[in-house]
């Protein structure tokens, strides 16, 4: 506690002007809602190079310790870090705004092909259509792995970090909150003890000289707004409460738990609070519940809901919006199907989501006040080290499937790991994701550039009779 008031009494600077208006702010965030591709990587990679490098609105410091903290919370840490970056910039409008936006434009995009999925089907000409944005998907995933792996592994120890989360998680399956505890331990060791290894932005600078946080619009100071206030804490923390689980009571009230809106607010819900790790943690069980218990969905489909959410801007865990949609398209009750399944989604995003504005808005006044505690950064940047090594797991699982059109599971010597069967290697996509990976390596192709030319190419492969 006497650390947690040195730290407020450090930061009782005047206000820092930061001069940024709220429409600019507003153009900025519909900007990078509609760059969000690529997963959690891309998409914090994209708000990097807009928000840090371009805009120099945050420094690299300050940028690394929110994601940080939002990389320990359940739900997509993209989009909360859209949150607290809008909160601190102007208030709770700014996060609200932030986050809002970050979901938009995923939830219409996948709503519009559950609607082309749900009335005909998944046509050739939609898998060519995906085959070609898994290709570009892919590379802005390895490429965003590369650019975040920059600037959070300063030194061999986080190396070190990211690698051992690697390992533990691709060879021997150790859950995502297992590691996210080692690296916080053993960061938060570190950074007691003083050393300048477990510091954010520690070590060499890099070739990328980046932006110190005196030098950008919001300064190192923490603002007025953003500084621990139990009464706001409490009174936000009560109407984000109201706002995610009174709609689930009255459903349940109303409706009874059997009735598939009921049973979709309240799975959902439940998920909203154990989605550690990014989607892919929860995606199997999400899956398993909706093809067996539930009857949502028919075997396979979850993939096809999954090529939806990777090729579309968003949080990728914005997949459970397509389950929620077929599921009340299935299960419609006296509601037309098409209305109920659209009723769904739109619970379906709502009960996922909320909460993560309540998490936000709950803890990062008081992350954001203890920015310069040795032990909590440290422990911090050990997670982001981790996280990584988790990320770069969840591409190489995401380029086996792209790749190969069967993967093995071999256990032995205490390891679960995935191996492909080389001979089922698909070699267009081997080739077009080669040249996306050429394309956004050597030539710095942009996102929208390089996916609808990927786009364009498979289904241009689909027309000359090419199986996908």
């Amino acid at each position: 506690m006497s650390a947690l008031l040195e730290q407020t009494a450090s930061h009782k600077a005047a206000p820092h002007d930061h001069g940024v208006s709220f429409r600019e702010a507003l153009n900025v965030w519909v900007r990078v809602a509609a760059l969000s591709f690529g997963g959690p990587a891309g998409q914090i990679a994209v708000m990097h190079r807009i928000l840090v490098e371009e805009k120099r609105w945050i420094g690299e410091n300050r940028f690394l310790h929110a994601l940080n903290y939002c990389m320990l919370l359940p739900g997509p840490e993209a989009q909360q870090l859209a949150i607290y970056i809008g909160w601190l910039l102007h208030k709770t409008k700014g996060g609200l705004v932030a986050g809002a936006l970050f979901v938009l434009p995923g939830f219409l995009s996948i709503l519009a092909l559950s609607y082309i999925y749900a009335a005909f089907g998944n046509t050739g000409m939609v898998e060519g259509l995906f085959f070609g944005l898994k290709a570009a998907v892919l590379a802005i995933v390895l490429q965003a792995v590369a650019r975040i792996g920059r600037r959070a592994l300063k030194n061999a120890v986080m190396i070190g970090i990211a690698v051992a989360a690697f390992v533990a998680i691709f060879f021997f399956s150790i859950p995502f909150p297992l590691i996210i505890l080692a690296a916080s331990l053993i960061g938060f060791a570190g950074g007691r003890a003083g050393s300048r290894l477990f510091h954010v932005g520690g070590g060499h600078k890099g070739a990328d000289n980046p932006l110190d946080d005196r030098d950008s619009a919001l300064g190192e100071e923490t603002p007025a707004h953003a500084r621990p206030n139990l009464a706001w804490s409490l009174k936000v923390s009560g109407i984000f409460l109201a706002l995610w689980l009174v709609p689930v009571a009255l459903l349940l009230l109303y409706l009874g738990p059997d009735n598939a809106f009921s049973q979709i607010a309240v799975f959902f819900s439940k998920m909203a609070m154990v989605t550690f790790g990014g989607a892919y943690a929860v995606l199997a069980y999400v899956a398993q519940e909706a093809v067996q218990h539930y009857g949502w969905l028919q075997p396979g489909e979850m993939l096809d809901g999954l090529g939806m959410a990777e090729t579309t801007p968003g949080p990728l865990i914005q997949v459970v919006q397509f389950v929620g949609f077929m599921g009340a398209h299935r299960n419609p009750g006296a509601l037309d199907p098409m209305l109920a399944a659209t009723l769904a989604a739109v619970l379906t995003t709502w009960v996922t989501f909320i909460p993560c504005f309540l998490w936000i808005f709950l803890g990062a006044p008081f992350i954001e006040v203890l920015r310069g505690n040795r032990a909590l950064t440290g422990a911090l940047s050990a997670v982001t080290a981790a996280v990584v090594g988790v990320i770069m797991n969840l591409a190489v699982w995401f380029a086996l499937h792209v790749l190969f059109s069967q993967v093995l599971q071999w256990h032995g010597y205490g390891m679960s790991v995935s191996l492909p069967v080389w001979q089922t290697v698909q070699l267009p996509a081997l080739v077009l994701t080669l040249a996306a990976i050429v394309a956004a390596f050597r030539f710095g192709s942009r996102i929208i550039p390089l996916l609808a030319t990927c786009s364009l190419l498979g289904m241009f492969w689909y027309l000359l009779g090419g199986r996908v």
